[in-house]
């Protein structure tokens, strides 16, 4: 991995861990296992770094989820699968807690800084893509309708989780499974 992709993870994970307040030069450094000279030569603004860090998480995270959802299409899913594969993105986002806080961080800055706000875009329209996917296998009737519901609920559990500490996967997937009664019946 090259210098500049690793001082981008590293600060992915430093926001993630402890917070964009807790980003310094140094630290990241550290995190990256580069000198601090490399560092300033490749990111001499660190609003820049802290930038750049956020959109570099939202393209993993858009080719990521993009993935799944080629996957669940390419493929005759049936309930079983999706909920399979539901629940293993839950889990790996799960399991990268430290990523999943630095989403939250991306969304809120975004908030606050156009600059970001294509990135958060981009995330949000990745995480809907691959809801419509997952119930485009279900036959639910209208998919892209429900799309932006079946997200806003998995974003809602998993900030309930990084602010919880709880990780419980199977309550995600039962609300979700309630909703798409909802959407089924409708």
């Amino acid at each position: 991995m090259a210098a500049r992709e690793q001082i981008l993870h590293a600060t992915i994970d430093l926001i993630g861990s402890e917070g964009i307040g807790a980003v310094s030069n140094r630290r990241v450094a550290a995190g990256a296992g580069v000198a601090l000279g490399s560092l300033t030569y490749h990111f001499p603004d660190q609003s820049k770094l802290l930038q750049e860090a956020l959109v570099l998480y939202a393209e993993e995270e858009v080719s990521r989820f993009a993935e799944i959802a080629a996957q669940l299409r390419a493929r005759d899913a049936g309930t079983e699968d999706v909920v399979a594969e539901v629940q293993l993105a839950i889990a790996a986002s799960a399991e990268r807690k430290t990523a999943g806080v630095a989403e939250l961080e991306l969304h809120l800055h975004a908030s606050r800084n156009p600059e970001l706000r294509d990135a958060s875009q981009r995330c949000f329209a990745a995480y809907d893509d691959f809801a419509t996917a997952a119930l485009e296998a279900l036959d639910v009737p209208e998919p892209a309708r429900y799309a932006r519901a079946v997200v806003a609920l998995l974003t809602g559990m998993a900030v309930r989780r990084h602010g919880t500490g709880e990780q419980d996967v199977e309550t995600a997937a039962a609300a979700l499974q309630a909703m798409l009664r909802g959407a089924l019946s409708a």
